[in-house]
C-alpha cells in the first residue's frame, strides 16, 4: 500500500471520483495548468480536460456563483478558494444562496457540491492566508464542514463528500498538507461524515482538536503520560453537524473536557461544545471546561504566529489545569 502525504491523498479522491462521476467538474484559481497553489489538482487537467478542470479569473464570488449556477444545472462543481482569508468575497453566494436552496425549494432543488479551502495557519504566510473561520460556516445552516486531520482520512473524507447530497465546506489544514505521510487505501472506502473518532484512549480528560491540531494533542498526551496523566484524544472529522454523542461519551468516561483550536477564543467552536456538554453531561464533570485556542486578534505575522497557535505544550498544559482543579 502506497505511503500518501494529505496532498497527494486529496489528489487521488479528485481522479478516483472524477473518473467514477462524470458530472463533477473542478474551478478555480490556477486549478488547471498549475494544479492548484498548493497543487492538490496537479495533473488533473491533463487527464480530464479544461472543460472539467477549469481556470477562473481571480474571483471568490465569481467562482462560487458560478459553481451554484453549474450544480443548478445538474452537475458537481468543486470550486476551490486558495485560502480561507479569500472566503469572505463568496459568502453571499454560499451563505445566501447555496446554504438555502433545499429548503428555499421546498427540497426539489438540493445543490451537491465541494467546496475546497486550504484553511488554518502554520507555514509563515502573510496576511488573510492564515485564519480558522470554521465556527462562521459551522453557524450557518444548510451547510455540512469537515475537516481532515490525516492522509487516510483526507481521502475518506473528501470521497463521502464527494457523493453527500448537500452542499459541503472542505477544510484542508495546510500546515499537514505535506507534514506527515501514512498508508492510504487506492481501493474505495469512505469517512462517514457526521461521526467523530476517538484517536486515543484516555481515562483522566478529554482533549477535542480537529484538523492540524489532532496531531498537537497527541503530542500533548504524549506528553502528559510521561507524568502519569492519561489523556483521551477526539478528532472531530465533521464540525457540521457536530458529533455530540462521541464527545458526551467522552466526557462521562474522563470526567474533564479540553477544546483546543486555532480560531480566536470568542465564540469559537470551542464554546459550543463546552455549551453542549454543560446541557448533556454536567453532573459528570470534575473541573470546568478548558478552551485552548488562538487569540482575540488577527493572526499576526510569520514571527509571532508560534506564539498564536496552540501547540503540544500549550495544549498539555490546559489538561493540566483541569486536571488539577
Amino acid at each position: 500500500m502506497a505511503r500518501r502525504n494529505v496532498v497527494s491523498a486529496l489528489n487521488l479522491a479528485l481522479d478516483r471520483e472524477m473518473a467514477r462521476n462524470e458530472r463533477i467538474v473542478l474551478l478555480g484559481e490556477d486549478v488547471g495548468g498549475e494544479g492548484g497553489v498548493f497543487r492538490v489538482t496537479e495533473g488533473l487537467q491533463e487527464k480530464y480536460g479544461a472543460q472539467r478542470v477549469v481556470d477562473t479569473p481571480l474571483a471568490e464570488a465569481g467562482i462560487v456563483g458560478t459553481a451554484l449556477g453549474l450544480a443548478l444545472g445538474g452537475m458537481l462543481p468543486v470550486p476551490e478558494i486558495q485560502f480561507e482569508g479569500f472566503l469572505y468575497p463568496a459568502l453571499n453566494q454560499l451563505c445566501n444562496h447555496i446554504a438555502r436552496y433545499r429548503t428555499r425549494t421546498r427540497g426539489g432543488r438540493p445543490v451537491q457540491l465541494v467546496l475546497r479551502c486550504p484553511w488554518g495557519g502554520g507555514i509563515h504566510a502573510p496576511e488573510h492566508h492564515s485564519d480558522a473561520p470554521e465556527a462562521l460556516l459551522a453557524h450557518t445552516p444548510g451547510l455540512t464542514v469537515v475537516t481532515p486531520s490525516s492522509p487516510y482520512d483526507a481521502k475518506g473524507l473528501l470521497t463521502a463528500a464527494l457523493r453527500h447530497p448537500d452542499p459541503v465546506v472542505f477544510c484542508e489544514p495546510k500546515r499537514i498538507y505535506r507534514a506527515v505521510k501514512q498508508e492510504v487505501p487506492e481501493e474505495d472506502y469512505l469517512v462517514p461524515i457526521g461521526k467523530a473518532a476517538v484517536v486515543r484512549e484516555g481515562r483522566d480528560a478529554t482533549v477535542v482538536a480537529w484538523g492540524a491540531l489532532v496531531r498537537e494533542a497527541l503530542g500533548a498526551a504524549d506528553l502528559l503520560a510521561e507524568e502519569g496523566v492519561s489523556a483521551e484524544v477526539v478528532d472531530l472529522r465533521t464540525l457540521a453537524p457536530l458529533d455530540g454523542e462521541t464527545v458526551a461519551a467522552s466526557v462521562r468516561k474522563t470526567g474533564r473536557l479540553v477544546v483546543a483550536h486555532e480560531a480566536p477564543r470568542t465564540c469559537g467552536l470551542g464554546a459550543e461544545l463546552a455549551a453542549r456538554v454543560a446541557e448533556d453531561c454536567l453532573t459528570d464533570l470534575l473541573a470546568p471546561v478548558v478552551r485552548v485556542t488562538g487569540f482575540d486578534t488577527v493572526v499576526p505575522l510569520a514571527k509571532l504566529e508560534h506564539h498564536y497557535l496552540p501547540d503540544a505544550k500549550r495544549i498539555a498544559a490546559g489538561v493540566r489545569r483541569a486536571v488539577r482543579f
